[in-house]
């Protein structure tokens, strides 16, 4: 008694409201991922590319050094392929072996990146392109390969320096496509389904490695 009674259809307004808003945030969100779907279906379309400058380096510590056109494939990622994971190789051999192996046709193989004892990164094939690296077409196709100088049985070659520079640029990989800093995301090539390498071998510190790359994002970020 002495209340007053809510208008008969007082909730069933509410009700129509909420499903307005509600209708208007789905089409929104809808529209957004149309959008994207439009973008990633853009970049697949035969001829269309995105834009390109020779030279151009996607990590600001490297310099460019291309490697040959038989040992990458031309891709436009992260919108055709998505790249989840950093992929950790050793070279077998020096640093210039290595740039002079991937310059060659026929070798078949490349890395996107290789670290020197000393720090020093060369990129020798655009984060947008697909390397032939992991041996294995699915896990090159969403990875980033980084070669580290030296032979997988000579602990000495692992160096601060180089250590330090590569989780800089792993990092740095894992900041822009939203990777995750963790172990089933950054492998090693002895990783890969298939594959019969079997580096980075037993002398690279995993848990020196992670650590850097953890504090290098904490720092960046």
């Amino acid at each position: 008694m002495g209340q007053r009674k809510a208008p008969k259809d007082g909730d069933r307004k509410v009700g129509r409201r909420a499903l307005l808003i509600g209708g208007a945030a789905a089409a929104a969100g809808s529209a957004v991922l149309a959008r994207d779907e439009l973008a990633r279906l853009w970049w697949r379309t035969p001829g269309v590319e995105k834009p390109r400058k020779e030279g151009e380096v996607d990590y600001v510590g490297a310099r460019w050094v291309a490697a040959s056109d038989a040992n990458w494939r031309r891709a436009d990622r992260p919108d055709d392929f998505g790249i989840d994971m950093v992929i950790v190789h050793v070279t077998q051999g020096s640093f210039d072996s290595a740039v002079k192996a991937f310059q060659d046709p026929g070798h078949k193989a490349a890395t996107h990146y290789i670290v020197r004892q000393d720090g020093h990164v060369a990129q020798m094939i655009r984060e947008l392109d697909v390397a032939y690296h992991a041996g294995n077409r699915d896990y090159n196709e969403r990875s980033v390969g980084i070669e580290h100088e030296g032979f997988v049985d000579r602990p000495q070659d692992l160096t601060d320096e180089m250590y330090e520079a590569s989780a800089r640029l792993t990092a740095r990989i894992c900041a822009r496509y939203g990777i995750p800093v963790d172990r089933e995301h950054i492998i090693g090539h002895v990783e890969v389904p298939g594959t019969d390498h079997t580096d980075p071998g037993p002398h690279w510190d995993w848990d020196k490695y992670m650590r850097l790359v953890r504090e290098a994002r904490t720092t960046r970020a």
